[in-house]
């Protein structure tokens, strides 16, 4: 007897679909909650976005003597001292032992150096600030029957109450400090006794925004003539307006331009259609379109796509899982090539690189399983791999966005500090002076002195110092 002629068969070939219905359901939603969890590790995620989900287990104490490195400083770790300052800077009080502590016999002076401790102390508010103040004298004219008084000094008529170094001051508690007003406002009372107020300060601060315009200006205008840029955007409010920051990262300068938009017009806007350079990126679609549109070489960033791979390998099917944890391996070989670049000589770091190049394209691109996560990661691979490999073929060129990533971490922090800007003159500010605080801390250069050095000069009419000596 066969089993078609066996009676309940088509009650089972109705219980096998819907068992296989219920899977292909179970699969779906296993897909939906694994791209529900996804978190900073294993997406583009900022990694504010993992806050407020689920803890994680504590770890086990483990004993002092596991073998582990242990926390605070290691054995063997060179010392950092700080350099003491020069002997022409300090008033020394000298001090001399007479007699001898134990037997308190007399002491005769010995030839060694004696032991020195240095004090910094701040004047008290009365001896911290100067103030002057010029007095033009009126005259009375017989012949035209009118009082004229003498012209003030036009430096002296921009600066009005704050003078170059103060100015300087507030700009910079504005800026790199990310103080607000009412902070700036209680900090110039309590500690020099000067009462301003938040109007006033915002007026100063619009005068130190238009001291570094040129050189904010300068910057933009080197910008579309660089070989190799770094670019990442964030987001930034203004009330209930949408804004977005991007960041533009060369090699000598960091340049921030806040703009209403996150497409691909504001990189034809700062770079322009005839772009020569490389630009370091993620993956995001305004990068991609620009790309097509201008025929720009592009280094998208391998620690996006490996945060990509890692969420396959912490996919709820097993088949992604396996695939993942192989294109893992492939991409910390990769990794591990890059890392010991020290030990190889040229030639061989560049064999070794195209190799572990190779063998990871290989992983991704072939022997895919048949499901929409893996097949979405080698079907993006395949079309955009050599971009993800780039910097095999070119010196200088990154493997991560890593360079602008880091210098956009201080737009966040401000932002978060200060909750962005209020009009479009708040816009410009923060463009200027963030533009300023990276690229000085880009070249080694004082940004206090800086921002005296520019406020001085717009005050008297001058042209104002750059943040690069050569524009050219």
């Amino acid at each position: 007897m066969t089993t078609a002629g066996m009676p309940g068969c088509a009650g089972c070939d109705a219980l096998s679909r819907v068992v296989e219905e219920l899977r292909a359901e179970i699969a779906k939603l296993q897909a939906k909650v694994a791209a529900l969890e996804k978190n900073s590790a294993t997406s583009s995620k900022p990694p504010s976005s993992d806050f407020g989900k689920a803890k994680p287990k504590p770890k086990k104490k483990k004993d002092a003597d596991d073998g582990k490195r242990k926390r605070g400083a290691q054995p063997g770790h060179e010392p950092h001292w700080r350099q003491p300052f020069d002997d022409d800077d300090v008033t020394y009080s000298e001090i001399v032992c007479s007699e001898c502590p134990d037997c308190h016999g007399a002491l005769t002076p010995s030839k060694l150096p004696p032991k020195v401790v240095q004090q910094v102390e701040i004047l008290v508010p009365s001896e911290m600030i100067s103030i002057t103040g010029v007095r033009a004298h009126a005259g009375w004219c017989r012949k035209c029957k009118q009082v004229h008084y003498a012209a003030f000094d036009p430096a002296t008529t921009r600066a009005g109450l704050a003078g170059p170094r103060l100015t300087a001051l507030i700009g910079y508690l504005k800026g790199a400090c990310h103080c607000s007003y009412t902070t700036i406002k209680r900090f110039l009372r309590d500690l020099f006794g000067i009462k301003i107020s938040r109007g006033f300060l915002a007026k100063v601060i619009a005068k130190v925004s238009g001291s570094i315009a040129d050189a904010y200006d300068d910057l933009a205008a080197r910008l579309p003539l660089e070989k190799i840029l770094n670019i990442d955007e964030t987001g930034l409010k203004e009330y209930q307006m949408r804004l977005w920051t991007w960041c533009f990262r060369a090699s000598l300068f960091t340049l921030f331009k806040i703009e209403p938009s996150r497409g691909a017009d504001v990189l034809l806007k700062m770079l322009g259609d005839d772009f020569n350079g490389l630009i370091g990126c993620d993956y995001f679609s305004a990068y991609r379109k620009y790309m097509r549109e201008v025929g720009v070489l592009v280094q998208f960033c391998l620690a996006h796509f490996l945060r990509d791979v890692r969420f396959l390998v912490e996919h709820p099917t097993s088949r992604n899982r396996a695939y993942g944890q192989r294109v893992l391996e492939r991409l910390r070989d990769l990794f591990a090539v890059i890392h010991a670049r020290d030990d190889y000589a040229d030639k061989d770091f560049t064999i070794a690189l195209q190799n572990a190049g190779d063998e990871l394209w290989a992983e991704v691109v072939y022997c895919v399983p048949n499901t929409k996560e893996a097949r979405n990661l080698a079907k993006r691979f395949k079309k955009h791999g050599e971009s993800y490999l780039r910097f095999i073929t070119t010196p200088g060129l990154e493997p991560t966005n890593n360079l602008a990533e880091q210098a956009i971490r201080f737009v966040v922090i401000d932002r978060k500090i200060t909750q962005g800007s209020r009009s479009d003159t708040g816009r410009r500010w923060l463009e200027r002076i963030w533009t300023a605080l990276a690229t000085c801390a880009q070249t080694g250069r004082d940004v206090f002195t800086f921002l005296r050095e520019s406020i001085a000069a717009f005050f008297q009419g001058a042209p104002t110092p750059r943040l690069l000596p050569d524009s050219t």
